[in-house]
């Protein structure tokens, strides 16, 4: 079933879940945290915590209770955790453990070995979150996302449902496959993913390693083309892509997609798993803007995917391809419905 919101949703909250967010994120101390080099566009999740999970050292924020029930809420590119700067408090507030980690590439997140490649393919972004909920022991937790963190979020909920109590994803199912990407669109879809052939030449890693805040702007403004968002909130965002492998992740992960580059082996089990495009049985919501720029299915193509308790949710009022940053509390209100179903 369909339900349609109004969104006057991006104007939410204002003042008071300035109050809330004092009042309710209760953060506390766990593994280690960032020191003061945090800065104000760090402030909406105050310190940015550190763990060891798998090949990497992840960041994330935390807040709520540590003894509630957890959901973990996972970005895109070019996004961050800021996507969820608004939706963290609300669900805090409803007394939920929070989790916003930094995807590989992003933000605090680093590789423990300068060894290991900085693979960006789909199923090694699944395993370092299950790596993560490992690490915080962590059995079971909502899973939430939207671009690459719905993507990520369809896979744990396809292969590890037993660690997914339920999940929202925006734009529904997203799990691909090199082959799959092999077939060619209609012109106007291959239009809609000129990044993606950018990046496949020199020219387009160099473009972007020169100009990631521009590219990353333009891709915002384009992916959400009603978002009259500020200077100030892309900055604060921005930040993440100075990450020193963010580059490298970015265009392996596009490469990959369109088979120009290897995964690693140990995740070929994984993905030929994934190429057979599993149904996904947990309780799930799926989500999408009205003003989605970005390319993305139609609810109809993907529905039956979903072989569990499910419904769609669309959301009016301008609300493009970052859903949980322009409909902070229509993506809260999603995940607390899922946990109900």
């Amino acid at each position: 079933m369909t339900d349609s919101i109004n969104a006057s949703r991006r104007r939410l909250l204002g003042a008071t879940v300035a109050s809330i967010g004092v009042m309710q994120l209760g953060f506390s101390g766990l593994v280690r945290a960032q020191s003061a080099r945090a800065t104000n566009a760090e402030s909406s999740f105050g310190e940015i915590r550190q763990i060891n999970a798998g090949t990497l050292d992840i960041g994330y924020a935390q807040a709520g209770p540590e003894n509630g029930p957890p959901v973990i809420l996972l970005h895109g590119w070019p996004y961050d955790i800021h996507a969820f700067a608004e939706v963290a408090p609300i669900l805090a507030s409803a007394g939920y453990r929070v989790i916003v980690p930094y995807l590989r590439g992003y933000g605090t997140t680093r590789f423990l070995s300068a060894d290991t490649p900085r693979n960006g393919q789909q199923a090694v972004v699944a395993v370092d979150i299950i790596a993560l909920m490992d690490a915080l022991r962590i059995q079971k937790a909502l899973i939430a996302g939207f671009d690459w963190g719905a993507r990520t979020a369809d896979i744990m909920a396809a292969l590890w449902p037993e660690r997914c109590k339920a999940l929202v994803s925006v734009s529904g199912y997203l799990i691909g496959s090199q082959e799959a990407n092999r077939a060619p669109l209609p012109p106007k879809a291959e239009f809609a993913w000129w990044y993606q052939f950018y990046f496949s030449t020199e020219r387009g890693r160099a473009g972007y390693e020169a100009n990631r805040r521009e590219f990353s702007k333009l891709i915002w403004q384009t992916a959400s083309p009603q978002w009259h968002f500020d200077d100030a909130t892309f900055e604060r965002s921005a930040q993440a892509f100075d990450n020193p492998d963010h580059v490298a992740v970015v265009i392996h992960n596009y490469r990959w997609r369109l088979g120009l580059v290897e995964g690693e082996p140990q995740y070929d089990a994984l993905e030929k798993r994934l190429a057979a495009a599993p149904p996904i049985t947990v309780p799930t919501i799926t989500m999408e803007g009205d003003a989605n720029g970005a390319p993305h299915p139609n609810p109809s193509a993907y529905a039956k995917k979903f072989t569990g308790k499910y419904r769609h949710v669309d959301v009016g009022g301008g609300i493009g391809h970052n859903l949980p940053q322009e409909a902070p509390k229509a993506f809260a209100d999603a995940v607390m419905a899922v946990d109900r179903m």
